[in-house]
């Protein structure tokens, strides 16, 4: 089914057309950030307030989240809703991941902190990992990487998120599609000062990552650039897996080893090329790849007798979603 709406009223009237109301139990809300929420929590005015009063910190996904539970509020009024937050899962990381070295009484009354984004894939993905594994997730240490045009890493030790790429915002950790990833405060400072507040976050925002290295947003679109001899495109590649690597060994480090890695989202189920340069080096953590394996999709990448093992496990945002609203609701 095909829809053109002009907003999400619109659309959710369209599609109720399809699907009866009176056959709607329930709604499930994505949204990417839930501030101080540490579950997934049945909607309400209060929740409402709560959402609208930090939708600034993620202006690409909340404000359309908000406007997706107004529309689904007015057109299924008596239906239960839930909201489940990208924010929740990494509520499990110890203070000194999350907090920042800024004044703390500052950072208290604000909130300002890290808070992780992408909770509901790497939550599902580490789960789907134990079990394609055959061993109980809380004997695990895992790596997820949720590679798509928003980009994350998770370091998941024994079922519980100790730590995360994205942190205040989801600008944070690695280079994306169109945001900067981690960058020198002070470079920000600069940005701001010399281009204003608003024009700096869209640049950030909208106009950097790989687009900013190299004019392209879409790895699809990267390779080809790379394919007809275009240096900044191959660059921008090598500084994308770089960040990736990276990220790798430290959190294998904050884990003291690694039991496995998942790749996952878009780029992680499908750019076998991204797979193999994020952790080509890495064989002293006992990483072996199956170049093979890796070409084909997996699911298991690494070879047999490779110490830590590689998957590719395409995440199901939808279903952990609507797993999360029959549990809320469950009580």
């Amino acid at each position: 089914m095909s829809i053109i709406a002009s907003d999400h009223r619109e659309a959710l009237r369209e599609v109720l057309k399809e699907i009866p109301a009176t056959e709607v139990a329930a709604v499930g809300h994505r949204v990417v950030h839930g501030g101080s929420f540490t579950a997934s929590s049945l909607i309400n005015a209060d929740v409402l307030a709560r959402l609208e009063a930090f939708a600034h910190l993620a202006p690409l996904h909340n404000p359309a989240n908000i406007a997706g539970i107004k529309a689904a509020l007015e057109a299924l009024p008596g239906v239960p809703q839930v909201a489940v937050f990208d924010t929740a899962f990494h509520q499990t990381m110890p203070e000194h991941a999350w907090r920042y070295a800024i004044p703390r009484q500052l950072a208290d009354e604000r909130g300002y902190r890290r808070y992780g984004f992408h909770g509901t894939s790497h939550r599902y993905v580490s789960g789907r990992l134990a079990e394609q594994m055959g061993k109980p997730l809380s004997e695990l240490r895992l790596i997820v990487l949720h590679l798509g045009n928003g980009a994350s890493v998770s370091a998941v030790m024994h079922g519980q998120s100790i730590d995360t790429s994205m942190g205040f915002t989801p600008m944070e950790g690695l280079i994306m599609g169109t945001r900067s990833g981690d960058i020198d405060p002070g470079l920000v400072l600069e940005l701001a000062g010399s281009l204003g507040t608003d024009k700096a976050g869209t640049l950030l925002n909208k106009q950097s990552g790989l687009l900013g290295l190299a004019g392209y947003s879409d790895l699809r679109d990267l390779h080809q650039a790379i394919a007809n001899g275009d240096e900044a495109a191959r660059v921008a590649l090598k500084t994308y897996t770089y960040r990736v690597k990276k990220y790798i060994g430290a959190y294998a480090a904050a884990m003291g080893g690694l039991d496995a890695i998942a790749f996952t989202a878009g780029v992680g189920e499908n750019d076998p090329e991204v797979r193999r340069l994020s952790i080509e080096g890495l064989g002293f953590l006992g990483i072996e790849l199956d170049e093979e394996a890796n070409q084909n999709g997996g699911p298991r990448i690494s070879r047999d007798g490779s110490k830590v093992e590689v998957w590719v496990i395409p995440t199901d945002e939808e279903l952990a979603i609507a797993l999360d609203t029959e549990k809320v609701l469950q009580g």
